[in-house]
């Protein structure tokens, strides 16, 4: 899923971009008001995730600007993510059309929860399923299915898969999937990359993920 954050606080930023990649999602950043109102007409993003303490625009007015534009602009899920703890606040991002109203400092699990929670009540978006023949995995609810039936996937088991998925056939070495795996700074064991493919396996069945020896992994090329 594509995701715009509107956040001025590049640390903050940083740390949130690399949390939600690390999910598999991919992050569109803007880091003032005006900037954030021309990457949502721009970028297309599926989600958009705003503070409201921002430069060249208070994120009161940008979400009011999101809610004023044209279908299928204005119906863009906003999750507020901010400091500003008082009731009033709160509610004067609800009633300017927030979906949903995060406070800082919090557990970026929590964050990504409620983010599938509003996707989820928006419902389906074109393109958040990545396929390959039997195979499908659902980049909003996270929702991994083999020939219909559901498959219970860990964090990092589903973010090996939809980076597997998002190119079905071609290889993905073990440098290119520990980096989207693990955070900058986390120090990987030298078998997790292996561990996570025999788990997956276990799980969605040994045909879907194939080793080419010396290069690294990738998903077979099969029609549904």
């Amino acid at each position: 899923m594509k995701i715009l954050l509107i956040e001025d606080d590049p640390f903050i930023a940083r740390a949130l971009c690399a949390a939600l990649e690390n999910e598999a999602h991919t992050v569109l950043w803007a880091p003032s008001g005006p900037e954030g109102l021309e990457a949502v007409k721009s970028g297309s993003p599926e989600a958009v995730l705003l503070d409201l303490g921002l430069p060249g625009m208070d994120g009161i007015d940008v979400l009011k600007s999101i809610r004023a534009m044209p279908s299928p602009l204005c119906d863009l899920p906003v999750i507020v993510v901010t400091a500003r703890e008082a009731l009033e606040s709160r509610l004067e991002g609800l009633d300017a059309g927030a979906d949903d109203y995060v406070l800082k400092p919090f557990h970026t699990s929590e964050l990504l929860a409620r983010l599938r929670a509003v996707m989820r009540r928006k419902g389906p978006i074109a393109g958040e399923v990545l396929r390959s023949g039997r195979l499908a995995l659902n980049t909003v609810t996270h929702e991994c299915t083999v020939g219909g039936s559901s498959v219970t996937l860990s964090k990092r088991e589903y973010a090996l898969l939809a980076a597997l998925l998002v190119r079905p056939g071609a290889i993905l070495s073990r440098r290119a999937l520990e980096d989207k795996l693990y955070a900058p700074g986390d120090e990987p064991e030298g078998n997790a990359v292996e561990y996570l493919i025999h788990a997956l396996r276990r799980k969605i069945g040994s045909g879907f993920i194939e080793n080419i020896r010396g290069l690294g992994w990738r998903i077979r090329k099969e029609s549904a």
